[in-house]
């Protein structure tokens, strides 16, 4: 998430003309079960064979852990199914006695919730059933209370809070922006809030609300860069294009990867073509060669990042809808391209690329 919401918002700032006020922008972001089950065992399932242990005694004889997690969705909540494997004991001689050895699984419902200031999603339990291994309820007070004391609390404290996202995004901004600007997106962060999260059939269906510009009067479209600009510029590009060649090689070696590495880096050289185009102000037969490389790009980028987010393990998962998402806010962006201002033209690249320009030499002044 916190990629989608870095993203989205950096983004934003760049391909935006320069702004004195703003209006409210809901921007629409799914995040899917398969992906949500990934955070959630990142978050908990880091025992052996991908187990939460949720619970220990402290004679190390009575514990309770999770396996097999299932997530998906039922009647507007998200229905979390985990097979549980509890152990009551009792250390006798230097031994543990054990008294109760239960296996079954337990399915909790939870409702994606806001805070008050809608900063931070959680999602509490509704409803938490235990059932044995021939799908009976069961009703075992002592199982019952480890559950409602251990497990439901465990589960419920799963959250994301944009509070915590803010300092990372300002990180980013001033790494590459001007102060003025990278003031002005700062002021934009602090406004970032959940509009709205329910539960669907593919997962959660988040409105991301923020304080959005309202540009000036239209400016005169920018001038291709000089040469001095355009040296500045490869400068910046190639240590991006070097940052994204290592990451893109750096990917798994199954088939399904080396595809999508191999769209990736195509995507990667045509970027080249097309932003010098739009840097350098070429004729291009009357068509952006900016807008349309993003628009063919993540035509080809979609159905393979999507399906390779499904496989990968941990957070990386995660981190691939962060991209999604990011992208997608940005194709919604473009549905709002008259009161916003945002180019994604050879304009806006234009734009963008003197922005940054600017940053770094303010960095190079700030170390001199």
């Amino acid at each position: 998430m916190k990629h989608a919401l870095s993203t989205a918002a950096f983004a934003l700032s760049l391909f935006a003309s320069p702004l004195t006020q703003a209006q409210a922008l809901n921007l629409p972001l799914q995040l899917d079960y398969a992906l949500i089950n990934k955070l959630v065992s990142n978050s908990l399932y880091k025992g052996a064979g991908n187990t939460a242990e949720l619970w220990q005694d402290g004679q190390k004889c009575s514990s309770l852990k999770l396996a097999n997690l299932k997530i998906d969705g039922k009647d507007q909540q998200i229905r979390l199914e985990n097979d549980v494997l509890v152990q009551f004991g009792t250390k006798l001689g230097g031994q543990c006695i054990p008294i109760l050895n239960w296996q079954g699984v337990l399915e909790t419902l939870q409702q994606p919730v806001l805070n008050a200031d809608h900063t931070v999603l959680s999602l509490p339990v509704t409803q938490a059933i235990a059932y044995d291994q021939q799908g009976h309820q069961v009703n075992i007070n002592k199982l019952q209370d480890l559950l409602k004391s251990v497990v439901e609390p465990k589960l419920a404290g799963l959250s994301i809070d944009l509070n915590r996202v803010h300092k990372d995004m300002e990180r980013n901004v001033n790494l590459w922006l001007p102060k003025p600007e990278a003031a002005e997106l700062s002021q934009m962060l602090n406004s970032l809030t959940f509009t709205s999260a329910a539960a669907n059939d593919q997962g959660i269906a988040v409105q991301l609300g923020l304080d959005a510009p309202i540009q000036h009067a239209a400016q005169a479209p920018s001038a291709a860069l000089n040469p001095n600009e355009q040296q500045q510029w490869q400068a910046i590009w190639q240590n991006w294009e070097g940052l994204l060649n290592k990451a893109i090689k750096g990917m798994g070696q199954d088939q399904q990867s080396q595809a999508l590495q191999a769209t990736l880096s195509n995507v990667l050289q045509a970027s080249r073509t097309a932003f010098q185009a739009g840097l350098t102000g070429q004729d291009t037969g009357g068509k952006d060669p900016v807008r349309d490389f993003f628009s063919q790009s993540w035509e080809k980028l979609t159905p393979q990042l999507k399906q390779l987010s499904k496989q990968m393990p941990g957070l990386d998962g995660f981190n691939y809808l962060g991209i999604l998402a990011a992208t997608d806010v940005l194709y919604e962006l473009e549905n709002k391209v008259a009161p916003l201002g945002i180019t994604l033209t050879s304009d806006g690249l234009r734009k963008l690329a003197r922005l940054l320009i600017a940053g770094k030499q303010q960095q190079i002044q700030a170390r001199q």
